[in-house]
Formats: C-alpha cells, sequence, structure tokens
C-alpha cells in the first residue's frame, strides 16, 4: 500500500515506494536504489531502537539472512544495524504471501502445490546448511512468486550455535506452526522444529486449515505438544509424508534430502497443461487510504478537504506484487446517469486528457525528468476553475480545468534534484496563492528537510517559503491557515497563506504521534502513544481559527471515519496477530465505535462479516471498495450489508460521493472510471481503460475530483482527465 505521512521517505539513500507491511520489530517498504533496483526495506521501530536486547536481535536476524544464499530465500543487499533507526534491506519479492493466496483462492493443488513443497525444502536446505534455523516458518512468511517461493523474515531466526535472545518464559513464534520443542524448551530448538513447522504449513496449503487450529492460541500450542495433527482432507501418499513431518519427537521427522524425495513421489510431475496459469488481471490485495485526498470545495476556498477514511496510524497491511494489468476492452454499461444530473458543467468546459509533464508556456517548460515512468504521480485538487497539481517527482502544475492546457509549473526545486527524491504536494488555494509542501529525500531520515512554499496561484511564481522540519511532517490546510508542527516537533503552529505569519501556537501531546483527519465539518489530531502496549490513542478536536481543542479517546486498532448522527464513528479493525511475525494479511474492519464529542459516551456495533478494501461514509452507509472492484454498501447504524455491486476497476481509489447527484464515484490505476447511484445502489456506467500498462507498484492513488457538474480524474502514471458523468463515452480532446 501507498506510504503514510509519518512514513520517511528515504533509508540509507534507498527511496521508500510503498508499505509492504509491519510487525511488533518494525516496518518494511519496498524500496528503491539510485539504480532502480528494487528491495524490501525493514526498518525497526524508533521505541525499540534505544532497546539493546532489540538492537542486538535485529543484528542476529542481519547475520542469519546474510549467511543464507538460495534460489528459495531473499538475500540480504544491504544493512546498517548502528544506525539511529536500524534498517535492513533485502531482494524484493514481487507477489503474494501463501497466506494470501489461500485467503484469495481456496487450497493449493497439482502443480502449485508441488512447486511449493519442493521449493520449501530447498529454501530450508539452504537456510540449516548455513547453520541457520528459521523458527517462524508460517504462510505469511512464504511469498509467492511467479518462479517458486520464497522464504522471509528471519526476525526470530538464530543460528544453531548461538543461544536465543527471547526471555525465560516468552513465547516468540506462531502457535499453529510451532514445533512442540519451541513450546516447551526454546533452547533445543534444531532444524527438525522446521521440519514439523513445514508439515504444518502444506496442510494449511492443502486444506485452508492447520492441523492443530482452535480459536485459542493458548489450547493450539496445547495441541501442538500432546494431540495427534488433523489431517482430514489430506490423501494419499502426501498424508503418509506429513505425519512423519509432524512427529511429535524430533528424532522421528525426516531430514530433509528425504523428503525431497518423498515429496517428488507423492506429488508426481503433471504436463505442461496441468502448469498454473499466471494471471496477467487486478491484484488481489486490498489497501487502506492513507493520504489527504480532495473533494469539492463546497467553501470556495480551495481547501482540499480531507476524505473520510481511516487513517494510518494503526492499520497492518500486507504486499502487492507488482503486475502488469490485462487491458481488456468492457463495454460501457449504460450512459445514464443518477435522476438528479447535479449542477451544469463549467462554463467554456470541454472533455479533456493532459499529463504533468506536458509543456508549460511559463514558468519551467519542462517537467523533471521521470525514472522508467513509475516514480510517483500526481496529486491534485480543484479550486474554481483550475487544477492544480503536485506530486512525487512533479513540480507544482496549474491546469486550465475547463481545456486541460497546462497555464504555468512552479520550478521551485534546487538545480539538480533527482525526481526519485523529490516530492511537492498541493495543501491547497486560498487569496491568491497555492499551499505547496515541498520535500526533498536525502540519505537518511534526518536530513530529509520539508518547507512549506507560497506560490502566486496566478502566475507561478514563488511568494514565501518556510522550512517547518529537518524531516517529514504531516500537516494540513484547514480553516484558512496551514497548520503543521514546528521544527522541534513538540508545537503545532498555523501560518498566513498569504505572508507565512503565525497566527497562533499550540503545544502538542508528549511521547505520541499525530496525524491529522477530517469528519464532518472538524478537524482532528489523532494521537498514538508511543508505547507497543495496546492503549486507546488521543484524538484532539482542534479549531484552527485560534488553535483550541477539545480532547478525546479513540480505539487502538480503529481509525475516525466520519460523523454520524452528530457522533464521531470510528471504524475498528479485526485484532491482528502482533509480536516478532511480519504482518501481511490485508486490514478486516468488524466493528463500529460511536462517541459522542462532548460527552465522550460510546457505542459498539458489530458488523455482519468481516469488510476490507476504501471505504467511505455517506449518508449513514459504509461504502467498502475491495480490491476485486467488488463495491459492497453497508448500514453504519446495524452493521448489516445493504447490497453488492461488482465493477471491472483493479484496486479501485477511495470513492468520491457527490450530493448534487447523489453518486459514488471511483477510478482505478489504469484509468477506468465508474459510477454508482446511492440511493438505487446500483451500477451507473463504467469507462474504458485510459493507461496501456500499469504496476501496482505506485505510490499515489488515482483519484476522483468534482468541478461543478464535470469530474477529473487523475491516475498514477502522471494522466489527469476530465470526463462529463452524464455522457462519459465522448472522447476526450488533447490538453
Amino acid at each position: 500500500m501507498p506510504l503514510r505521512r509519518d512514513d520517511p521517505k528515504s533509508v540509507g539513500g534507498y527511496k521508500l515506494v510503498d508499505r509492504l507491511g509491519a510487525g511488533g520489530m518494525g516496518v518494511v517498504y519496498r524500496g528503491r536504489a539510485r539504480s532502480g533496483r528494487e528491495v524490501a526495506v525493514k526498518v525497526v521501530h524508533a521505541q525499540y531502537a534505544a532497546d539493546g536486547v532489540f538492537r542486538a536481535r535485529f543484528r542476529q536476524e542481519i547475520e542469519a539472512v546474510r549467511k543464507v544464499s538460495g534460489a528459495f530465500t531473499a538475500p540480504v543487499v544491504d544493512a546498517d544495524p548502528e544506525a539511529a533507526r536500524p534498517w535492513m534491506a533485502t531482494q524484493y519479492v514481487p507477489g503474494r504471501s501463501l497466506a494470501q493466496r489461500i485467503r484469495g483462492r481456496g487450497p493449493l493443488r497439482d502443480a502449485e502445490l508441488r512447486q511449493l513443497a519442493l521449493g520449501l525444502v530447498e529454501a530450508l536446505r539452504d537456510i540449516h546448511r548455513a547453520g541457520v534455523v528459521h523458527r517462524d516458518l508460517k504462510p505469511a512468511n512464504v511469498m509467492m512468486a511467479e518462479d517458486g517461493p520464497r522464504v522471509i523474515d528471519f526476525g526470530i531466526s538464530r543460528a544453531a550455535e548461538n543461544q536465543t535472545l527471547t526471555e525465560t518464559g516468552q513465547m516468540i513464534g506462531t502457535p499453529p506452526f510451532m514445533s512442540p520443542e519451541q513450546l516447551t524448551d526454546a533452547r533445543t530448538v534444531g532444524p527438525a522444529s522446521d521440519v514439523f513447522s513445514l508439515g504444518a504449513l502444506l496442510v494449511y496449503a492443502v486444506t485452508g486449515r492447520g492441523p492443530f487450529d482452535t480459536d485459542s492460541p493458548y489450547l493450539t500450542a496445547y495441541r501442538v505438544v500432546h494431540d495427534e495433527p488433523v489431517l482430514d482432507g489430506v490423501g494419499g501418499p502426501l498424508r503418509t509424508v506429513l505425519e512423519r513431518c509432524l512427529a511429535k519427537e524430533e528424532a522421528d521427522r525426516p531430514g530433509l534430502d528425504e523428503l525431497a524425495l518423498e515429496f517428488a513421489t507423492a506429488l508426481p510431475e503433471g504436463d505442461a497443461g496441468d502448469l498454473p496459469t499466471v494471471t496477467l488481471g487486478r491484484a488481489a490485495q486490498a489497501v487502506t487510504e492513507t493520504r489527504p485526498g480532495t473533494v469539492a470545495d463546497p467553501g470556495g476556498d480551495g481547501r482540499p478537504r480531507l476524505r473520510s477514511r481511516i487513517r494510518p496510524l494503526w492499520a497492518a497491511v500486507g504486499t502487492v506484487g507488482a503486475l502488469v494489468l490485462g487491458l481488456t476492452a468492457y463495454p460501457l454499461i449504460g450512459p445514464g446517469q443518477a435522476e438528479d444530473p447535479g449542477a451544469a458543467l463549467p462554463q467554456g468546459w470541454k472533455q479533456w486528457q493532459t499529463t504533468v509533464y506536458e509543456s508549460a508556456p511559463r514558468g519551467a517548460k519542462k517537467a523533471m525528468s521521470v525514472h522508467g515512468g513509475t516514480e510517483g504521480g500526481p496529486e491534485c485538487l480543484v479550486h474554481e476553475d483550475a487544477v492544480y497539481c503536485g506530486g512525487e517527482g512533479v513540480l507544482p502544475v496549474r491546469l486550465d480545468g475547463r481545456t486541460g492546457k497546462t497555464v504555468w509549473r512552479a520550478g521551485i526545486a534546487p538545480s539538480g534534484t533527482d525526481s526519485a527524491m523529490y516530492s511537492a504536494y498541493p495543501l491547497g488555494v486560498r487569496d491568491g496563492v497555492m499551499l505547496v509542501q515541498q520535500q526533498i529525500l536525502g540519505e537518511s531520515t534526518e536530513t530529509d528537510p520539508t518547507d512549506i512554499i507560497a506560490l502566486d496561484a496566478e502566475t507561478g511564481e514563488r511568494l514565501w517559503s518556510r522550512r517547518v522540519s529537518e524531516a517529514y511532517v504531516d500537516m494540513t490546510f484547514s480553516g484558512g491557515v496551514v497548520v503543521t508542527p514546528d521544527k522541534s516537533g513538540r508545537t503545532l503552529m498555523a501560518l498566513s497563506p498569504r505572508t507565512g505569519a503565525e497566527r497562533w501556537t499550540k503545544p502538542l501531546p508528549a511521547n505520541h504521534y499525530c496525524a491529522f483527519t477530517e469528519a464532518g465539518e472538524g478537524l482532528y489530531l489523532e494521537c498514538l502513544p508511543d508505547t507497543t502496549e495496546p492503549q486507546d490513542h488521543l484524538v484532539l478536536q482542534l479549531n484552527p481559527t485560534d488553535g483550541s481543542t477539545r480532547r478525546l479517546t479513540g480505539p487502538n486498532n480503529g481509525g475516525l471515519l466520519g460523523v454520524l448522527d452528530g457522533r464521531l464513528l470510528f471504524l475498528q479493525s479485526t485484532d491482528n496477530e502482533q509480536g516478532e511475525e511480519l504482518v501481511t494479511e490485508e486490514v478486516l474492519y468488524d466493528r463500529i465505535l460511536l462517541v459522542h464529542p462532548v460527552t465522550g459516551a460510546r457505542s459498539t456495533t458489530k458488523l455482519a462479516k468481516e469488510y476490507a478494501g476504501q471505504v467511505t461514509l455517506v449518508d449513514g452507509t459504509l461504502w467498502f471498495a475491495a480490491s476485486s472492484g467488488r463495491v459492497t454498501a453497508v448500514s453504519a447504524r446495524t452493521g448489516k450489508p445493504l447490497q453488492q455491486i461488482s465493477t471491472s476497476l483493479e484496486l479501485p481509489s477511495l470513492p468520491t460521493y457527490d450530493p448534487r447527484t447523489r453518486a459514488l464515484y471511483l477510478a482505478s490505476a489504469s484509468g477506468r472510471v465508474a459510477a454508482l447511484d446511492t440511493r438505487e445502489r446500483t451500477l451507473l456506467w463504467e469507462t474504458l481503460p485510459r493507461a496501456e500498462k500499469v504496476s501496482s507498484g505506485f505510490t499515489v492513488e488515482p483519484d476522483v475530483l468534482l468541478q461543478e457538474g464535470a469530474l477529473v480524474v487523475t491516475i498514477p502514471n502522471g494522466t489527469v482527465f476530465s470526463l462529463d458523468p452524464a455522457h462519459p463515452e465522448r472522447k476526450s480532446a488533447s490538453g
């Protein structure tokens, strides 16, 4: 999923492109070297960087991975265990985890199962030859690459000759896939423990469940130690092999060489027609909204309204492998529209399409050079008759919202700046001023300065600039002022858009990580405590006019989404496993928490089932847009599903709601756009894609903006286009 606002933008000279997952020790990002090589970068949580035990464990992980080199493991590329926040870069493996593969498509069969079993045996052979025991072989730690599985995450592995760093009585691992000796005496764990885990993992791959599964991890651990495995659904010679792998005594388990022969016999090789098909279709991993999105400008001040979404402070998400999207031509599903056609199109408007890289007649004529066409993409806002854009590797530009013509480009980046290390996000437009948040990445998170730059909205010329931090900070434009932390990071301040003068200052909560969000007409700070213990987070309702606040509390596993019947609505996630393992499952939401903004009174509603994907709250209905393109309407008052609507969009954007037509709009990275009627809960229409080739590794999401009666759509390859929602099939004129 895309980076969160509080994530670093580079580590050790690697530009961080998106998030791959998070666990107890740290966060894993997809990074890119200056050469274009992609890596997976694991960064230790800040609160653990000063902990000697965690640093020692991280050094141990680096040493373990460096010892291992094979076709079915991800080798270490670079590392700095002594950095302020220790990090390690390994080979990036595009693809889904085995857990995600099973969840999305069910148990493995035939050639795919054979490839997994023999690939994991080979991986364990390489690991054990290096004198390392993995100790956490489980579905989330096996990546399903096109050419075979890859074993990742050596976070709790140890060299066979070393003592474990696990404290007495502390269980580290995942009970359904742990060996009996891991649970009874971790100091005796050897290579045979990984064989037991392999057996449990393959039972899961064949049946979709583990051989010792229960609802309680403690009861599961008891069954691992004392009970026989449940192998219902596993038959033939494979059952016999797996029974031996799951023997309670280490000496009774087969060795890896023996296993390779037995798996080759139990899982015979099929002919070419049995090989698994690689689908060049939709990615199967839902993502969560992690950035401020812009919607209509009802206040007329060019303020980029922060859409209702789940904030990134708490959500743990999964990996998404890059794939090329097949561009099958889908016919339009009726050119209809919602019953109320809404406002007329802007005067002089015509349907248009352009890119943020077009030449400009004023300011910087040429855009920054783009490396390989995958560097970030545009993020835009609409104000009056103009579209203002910026983004990663994108200089600020103004487009004519009626024709798509580029009006100016602001050459505010210092000479020689690499586009891969540059970002300029539009904050808002007010009093003839466009406000931009600019960051130029350095070699470490300590030297990534963030500036606020004010541009003349008519000419693009710089009016003033101010450095607010030496690292990335979350900021917003609200109530006619820029609200941002100061250089110390301990104080919040509001700046005038015209002059940059301070309007007010306010202390930030100590020992918290904070980010902005909006709900209804209010601005909020959601702040997580700097601790690993699960605690409710602090929510501050902030008045941007004078800095006054009201304190509330939110759930530790939920984010503020919007306002329902005068109460703040938090959407809560299913409890994910936390600890040493890397969390790579998609975020699932199962509860709604309502909090009264004055009294703090709470009420909880359980959803009828778990939902994942981008979510928007509209008139008491939650609209979940899943990665498959399916959109589900759920009552926010009862938690019951109301309707499911299928679309052909791959990884759709956060839905944009137009209250004038009561239509909901979504876009995909390929430029498909869909419209839904929120009253009838039906699909109105879909368009064909605009991009010929799209990678799912984009760092800026597609977006749909409202400009009076027209739609403005941005997609990650830099394309921006406008269309008439009443006639979406019309051809676009070039901008």
